[in-house]
């Protein structure tokens, strides 16, 4: 039985080389996960900018504006963010702890569009780059502001999260969706 806690595990096939090598650093050459080494890698500045989209409806962003039952969402959200860059590493299993130097999340109502946009922007001196962290600090920014609003409306969404710049390291200045 495949889903039976006896069942021998299936080993995943192996990347091709170029794969491993080039694109998933994340994976060794037998194409087991592992954590990347970074001590030869200098000390760099290094920011990201992730951002998460919450759809809401008219009442939501009303109490967003207003105040919720819970409290201030929007606060609530940014304080969430700002805690969960710091716990990255332990969220995301491959993830190295940084020493982060800045975090700062906002999160902006667009009565127009029908949502709220949290901005997520982290830097650290470190060895590697601090996406992970500010992707985390927008997607947990959004989880919280949807735990203050889900009895308000039923039908939030959180449409989308990206990182939208990053600087350091090797790649330089990045800006993958702009």
């Amino acid at each position: 039985m495949p889903n039976s806690p006896t069942a021998t595990p299936r080993s995943l096939p192996t990347p091709p080389p170029d794969m491993v090598a080039e694109r998933l650093t994340h994976l060794d050459t037998g194409g087991h996960a592992h954590m990347v080494a970074v001590e030869a890698k200098p000390e760099t500045h290094r920011t990201a900018t992730a951002e998460a989209i919450v759809k809401l409806g008219p009442a939501a962003l009303a109490a967003v504006r207003a105040g919720t039952p819970k409290g201030d969402a929007l606060q609530v959200a940014r304080l969430a963010g700002i805690q969960a860059a710091k716990r990255t590493a332990e969220l995301i299993p491959l993830c190295h702890p940084l020493r982060l130097t800045h975090v700062a999340v906002q999160a902006q109502v667009d009565d127009a569009a029908g949502v709220v946009r949290i901005s997520a922007r982290v830097e650290a001196i470190d060895r590697t780059g601090v996406e992970m962290e500010a992707l985390v600090a927008a997607s947990v920014a959004a989880l919280a502001l949807y735990d203050m609003i889900k009895a308000i409306d039923r039908a939030a969404s959180i449409e989308r999260v990206v990182v939208v710049e990053k600087t350091g390291g090797r790649s330089g200045h990045v800006r993958p969706h702009g």
